[in-house]
């Protein structure tokens, strides 16, 4: 191998920001990496159905979609 041109592979920290899951593996990336979901909270592992908060995405597009009919309503005036 040739010196120099590899970075450096040392021991990183893996965090689940769902279930707060820590496990350490080894990566080029050094400190500390957060994930959304594991093994241990994702539906496809545990076999049960987690609502993931999608409540406010589902707020945000019924009042986009309410200022739209209210801006054609009033276009149609």
């Amino acid at each position: 191998m040739k010196q120099g041109i590899h970075p450096r592979y040392t021991e990183t920290t893996v965090v689940c920001s769902t279930c707060n899951t820590t496990w350490k593996t080894r990566s080029t990336k050094g400190g500390s990496i957060r994930t959304e979901l594991c093994s241990h909270c994702h539906p496809f592992f545990t076999g049960e159905q987690r609502i993931i908060d999608t409540a406010g995405q589902v707020d945000r597009f019924m009042r986009r979609m309410s200022l739209r009919q209210e801006a054609a309503a009033k276009a149609k005036k």
